[in-house]
């Protein structure tokens, strides 16, 4: 079997998602090319597991200061431009498509007739999960941003629908955790990240921003640019971690037991669902604005307790390659049957 997978390359959350899969693949020695878009080439890093990978252009979404702008994601994405990708991609020589969110491999797979797995966190919305924010155009645009036959949703949580755990890409070192905290706020300004986290000068804090191209340290912050083994050493031994309310990064820190204050994107319901459903599983704390006070607060709440998700990336694997992708029951049931919560998460 010969894939081509498809990976929204806006945030690094998907593709942190996908090093999880092609490690998985590797295992089971299965040929995969893999695509990348939404972001210049030049902003990649630490892309090593993907081989000669591709980039395309594709959709993405504008955001400034913290907020999703209309105006500018209007103004940056060409739908011509669009159009001549997806009619340019060749799936011919490809047994299959796999795909997380991203649209010119999935609208590509739908003109030319490949079958198509799609693998997301924002498939998970197509079930009765909580949601908060969703206008009716959100809605049409999970079910078409990214066209696919077969869907598998990926949540922390299954709220009795037949969605999967998180596919967790983590390096477990066993550390012991020290007393700084990890600032992770990528769609923040920086200006307003140092106002807010300089209140507390008796705490330390390490902060990871793509407007970072150095080390420095300003008083009690040490700014760091964006590096995947940087990330993940710190991320192993930070005492907590501060960050907006993607998936992905939530669900590394809930395996290593870290406690998560989060501020969702304005204006993006999928975060604010995702911090929203945290909260109601009292896994994390949210907050609507960079907020001192419940900084303040969440400081000096306790540590986390850790929750054990199985390896779903493996599990995905094997399931794909038995290529009986409407049956997904037995897959839901083996993962789900895995997982240990924390004492009180366990009757929601």
């Amino acid at each position: 079997m010969k894939i081509l997978y498809g990976i929204q390359g806006t945030g690094n959350g998907h593709i942190a998602r996908a090093r999880a899969m092609a490690e998985a693949f590797k295992v089971k020695s299965v040929e995969v090319d893999f695509l990348f878009s939404g972001r210049d080439k030049d902003k990649f890093f630490s892309m090593r597991e993907f081989g000669d990978y591709q980039v395309r252009r594709g959709l993405t979404f504008i955001t400034e200061n913290g907020h999703v702008s209309y105006l500018k994601t209007l103004q940056h994405n060409s739908v011509f431009n669009f159009y001549r990708e997806v009619k340019q991609l060749d799936l011919s020589h490809y047994d299959l498509v796999l795909n997380d969110f991203e649209p010119v491999s999935a609208w590509a797979a739908k003109k030319q007739k490949k079958t198509i797995v799609s693998i997301s966190h924002q498939n998970a919305f197509r079930y009765r999960v909580p949601l908060r924010g969703a206008s009716c155009f959100d809605k049409a645009l999970i079910r078409s941003f990214a066209p696919a036959e077969h869907h598998i949703g990926l949540h922390w949580y299954h709220f009795e629908q037949p969605i999967l755990p998180p596919i967790v890409h983590t390096q477990n070192e066993q550390v012991e955790a020290e007393s700084f905290i990890l600032v992770y706020l990528p769609f923040e300004n920086i200006d307003d990240i140092i106002d807010l986290v300089m209140r507390f000068s008796r705490q330390t804090f390490v902060c990871f921003h793509p407007q970072i191209s150095e080390y420095q340290k300003v008083d009690n912050i040490e700014f760091y640019p964006l590096s995947l083994d940087g990330f993940h050493h710190h991320l192993n031994r930070c005492a907590g971690i501060i960050a907006n309310g993607g998936f992905e990064l939530p669900s590394e820190a809930l395996t290593l037991g870290k406690k998560l204050l989060l501020k969702p994107l304005a204006g993006q319901f999928e975060q604010l669902s995702n911090v929203a459903t945290l909260e109601h599983l009292g896994l994390a704390t949210g907050m609507d604005s960079l907020d001192a006070s419940k900084v303040r607060a969440w400081l000096d709440e306790d540590p986390g307790e850790k929750v054990h998700y199985p390896d779903v990336a493996s599990a995905i694997v094997d399931w794909l390659l038995k290529g009986d992708w409407d049956n997904k029951q037995t897959l839901t049931e083996q993962l789900w049957s895995q997982v240990d919560f924390p004492s009180y998460v366990a009757n929601v």
